[in-house]
């Protein structure tokens, strides 16, 4: 199958590449590289069955696929907070664009939704029934509501257009080729102890996440595309629960640093609990995690090792015309 990823050179974007070219299909990269790495998908430029599309999902484009993921947006909060009108641009009319090629040209599409959509939740751990506890007009809103209307719009194209669409759920992921500078809690942690520098935990270090592994997720997204039981919404994350503290210490252990921990105060609007239920995914897709927290992190902290430079900046690029690019300009 001909497969199109946008956010193809992101974090997930290019474990999912590495993955459909493994399993023998041609694969289109879209990105605009704001988080995405030319770098995260450079191994891949050889493979004839690999194209790099250089394209923003605000901007229509004209393709011809049979399956389209739709993993392009900012995750982190350093990302996203950093333009939030761009930010929900991406995730509605990324969504609408992608939609609308999907109907075009009678595609597959999943859409990457979050956790977030649950928000600050009143229910523990969270199942696909639960409506969430959202601010709408908060800090964080530009991601977690252009995500719901994002989910809005898939199924109101099922519905009206018979586009036949999948939606996956993701809860916290980590692994190789996060960003070092994105923010989120699990490199920050890594980067720090690596560093010698204090490990920063927000509040009192009760809260609590889900931590899967980017090659237990992406098994998740594969199962869900192949599967003609059901489109979504599915919860794909760990169902074992860290706190903030358990998780310092885990990163202090493997890493075997002396880092202290400092604590400061909480941001608005931050989730103090995030357990998914995957009753549904384990009895759908018959999938859940394999990976351990720990085999996760060390795989991740060996990552993070091998930089040289801790403090790369993201790449803000503001893309109009689409630019199309062989795999050989990846450099």
């Amino acid at each position: 199958m001909r497969c199109l990823v946008t956010g193809g050179a992101g974090f997930l974007g290019s474990h999912l590449c590495e993955r459909l070219l493994k399993d023998g299909h041609e694969v289109i990269s879209l990105d605009n590289y704001f988080t995405g790495r030319l770098s995260n998908i450079s191994h891949l430029r050889d493979n004839k069955s690999f194209e790099v599309i250089r394209h923003d999902v605000t901007e229509p484009i004209l393709l011809e696929v049979d399956r389209i993921f739709n993993l392009a947006c900012p995750a982190s909060p350093v990302h996203y907070q950093h333009n939030p009108v761009k930010t929900i641009k991406t995730s509605v009319m990324g969504a609408i664009n992608m939609l609308g090629m999907a109907k075009r040209v009678h595609a597959r599409i999943l859409q990457a939704s979050t956790s977030e959509v649950y928000g600050d939740p009143a229910v523990h751990p969270q199942k696909e029934e639960y409506w969430g506890n959202v601010n709408p007009i908060g800090i964080r809103s530009c991601y977690d509501e252009g995500k719901r209307v994002a989910e809005t719009l898939f199924m109101d194209y099922h519905r009206q257009n018979n586009v036949d669409i999948r939606i996956v759920r993701i809860f916290n992921t980590y692994g190789p080729r996060m960003l070092p500078n994105d923010g989120r809690v699990v490199s920050n942690f890594i980067v720090q102890a690596l560093k010698g520098e204090p490990i920063t935990i927000y509040g009192d270090g009760s809260q609590t996440r889900s931590f899967c592994y980017v090659d237990d997720l992406i098994e998740c997204f594969i199962r869900m595309m192949n599967q003609e039981k059901i489109v979504g919404p599915v919860n794909a994350g760990n169902p074992s629960e860290f706190t903030m503290i358990e998780l310092a210490k885990e990163v202090l252990s493997l890493t075997g640093s002396k880092s202290p921990i400092v604590y400061k105060d909480l941001p608005g609007d931050d989730p103090k609990k995030r357990k998914p239920d995957i009753t549904l995914a384990r009895s759908v897709l018959d999938w859940e995690p394999k990976i351990s927290l720990q085999e996760g992190l060390s795989k991740t902290i060996a990552y993070f090792d091998n930089l040289v430079d801790y403090s790369l900046q993201p790449i803000t690029l503001q893309m109009g015309q689409s630019e199309i690019m062989c795999p050989l300009a990846l450099q």
